[in-house]
């Protein structure tokens, strides 16, 4: 980006992630201050809040506690849930859940540590604990516990129907160690 340090900074002031983020700290540091300031401020954090909710598709709950240093790199079909916790330096892009899971060993939200991203499409449901310095790939569904420093994604992608003419691609070869098993699986799915 060209221009001024100024003129960048209000660029940067005016994304949607940045707005949510700042709508997010303004109804946590509401629910420190006494009751009068409560109720003549919270109708406008509410609105604020809506606004970018209907606007951008970000819902964060005001209860959910982040730590410094979170950041929204892409917006749209985010939701956090009231009750989850992040640590430090959290980082998120579009299209993102974290919520409750009814499920019975894991009823709860997710407990995220410090220094975590995660890409778009991501789910994290359940009373799990993600450690530090964890990344988690595009569209990853995680309800198990996962340690520091890992990176977790989904299963790599799997060609599930070879043509039948070797001259439709004749530079594209399987190699020998998964052959067998990505023709069991067309033959079984055709």
């Amino acid at each position: 980006m060209e221009g001024s340090k100024v003129r960048k900074t209000l660029e940067c002031l005016r994304t949607p992630g940045v707005h949510a983020v700042v709508a997010y700290r303004m109804g946590q540091w509401l629910q420190k201050k006494p009751l009068l300031v409560r109720l003549l401020l919270r109708p406008f954090v509410y609105m604020y809040r809506n606004h970018i909710r209907r606007c951008w598709g970000i819902d964060i709950g005001p209860e959910a506690q982040i730590g410094p240093g979170f950041q929204i790199n892409h917006y749209g079909g985010i939701f956090i849930a009231g009750d989850v916790i992040a640590g430090e330096f959290f980082t998120i892009t579009h299209d993102i859940t974290l919520g409750y899971s009814r499920s019975k060993n894991r009823q709860g939200f997710p407990v995220i540590g410090n220094n975590v991203y995660i890409a778009p499409g991501a789910k994290l449901a359940g009373h799990i604990r993600i450690g530090n310095n964890v990344k988690i790939g595009s569209n990853a569904v995680i309800e198990r516990d996962i340690p520091d420093n890992a990176v977790v994604q989904i299963h790599p992608m799997l060609v599930v129907r070879f043509p039948n003419n070797e001259d439709e691609n004749p530079h594209w070869e399987a190699p020998p160690a998964l052959r067998p098993s990505m023709q069991e699986v067309a033959m079984d799915n055709f």
